[in-house]
Parts: C-alpha cells; sequence; structure tokens
C-alpha cells in the first residue's frame, strides 16, 4: 500500500448506510431477539415502521429470528439466574408472545422450580439455610420478589406461616 491509497489527512471513510435487514441481522447475532422486541429496537434506531416489520419478516422467514426459540433461551436464562415461573412468565408477556407460545417455552424447561429456589435460599443464606424466622421471612420475600409461588417459597425456606 502506498501513501496515495490512504485516505486524506483529516477525511473520514464514508460508512456506508446499513440496510434495515443488516441493522436487524446486526441485533441478532448478539443475542436472541422477539418479533417485537427487534421491530420496536429497529424503530428506535430510525427505521420506518413498515420497513422495520419487513426487515423482520424476511429474518424471520429465513430462520434467523424464531419466537421460539428466544422463548425456550429466554426460560433457560432466567431460571439458572434465580428467577421463578411466575417472573419468567410475565417477562415472557412482555415480548408479545401469546399464552400457547409461553405455555410451550415453559414446558421446555426440564429443571424443578422448587430446586432452583433452594439454591438461590442456600446461595443467600449458606447451606443451613434461614434459621431462625426472621431469616426465613426474609428468604420468603426474596423468592416472592424473583416469581417462585407460594409452594416453592414454603419449601425452599420451611417456613411455616403458623409460626
Amino acid at each position: 500500500m502506498n501513501d496515495s491509497d490512504a485516505p486524506a489527512p483529516g477525511r473520514k471513510r464514508r460508512v456506508r448506510e446499513q440496510t434495515p435487514v443488516q441493522r436487524a441481522l446486526g441485533l441478532l447475532v448478539r443475542r436472541e431477539h422477539s418479533r417485537k422486541e427487534l421491530t420496536r429496537k429497529l424503530t428506535s434506531r430510525g427505521i420506518e415502521g413498515e420497513a422495520a416489520q419487513a426487515a423482520v419478516d424476511k429474518l424471520t422467514e429465513a430462520g434467523w429470528q424464531d419466537d421460539t426459540r428466544f422463548a425456550e433461551n429466554l426460560v433457560r436464562m432466567r431460571a439458572n439466574t434465580g428467577y421463578g415461573p411466575i417472573h419468567v412468565r410475565a417477562e415472557l408477556g412482555t415480548h408479545g408472545l401469546d399464552s400457547e407460545q409461553i405455555t410451550a417455552a415453559m414446558e421446555t424447561f426440564e429443571g424443578d422450580w422448587t430446586e432452583n429456589a433452594r439454591d438461590l435460599v442456600r446461595r443467600r443464606f449458606g447451606e443451613a439455610g434461614p434459621q431462625d424466622l426472621a431469616q426465613r421471612r426474609k428468604a420468603a420475600d426474596l423468592l416472592a420478589r424473583r416469581g417462585f409461588d407460594g409452594d416453592s417459597i414454603r419449601r425452599a425456606t420451611r417456613y411455616d406461616p403458623d409460626d
């Protein structure tokens, strides 16, 4: 390469504008997105609604975007980070998935929600778990905020409401 091939000092190379499909694909290679989320991100980046929808449709047809795959991945990720089924189901709903898609994704979870709750309690309170009523209440509050149901909370904290 000689000096004539290099851009002149002070001049920037012209960046080619990306098409809506290229921008959407750039988002998808980083992580899975739902159709609703991907469309929203494209429009927030200045792409017109119809063009954003067409780009998402094209990527869905090509298999790059898949709501089922997105939902299954989200269930797995949230369960592995200590969230319960109530939280996960609600989050899936915010992504524009219908109840059938949500139910199907939740059924793909191969773990045990109660065991996940116990693991979270052990991480926060040690192997012995909560020792007194105050700690059990704190553990129960934590699990409720994380979206676990009452049965899982009682089993994980050995919390008896009659105490």
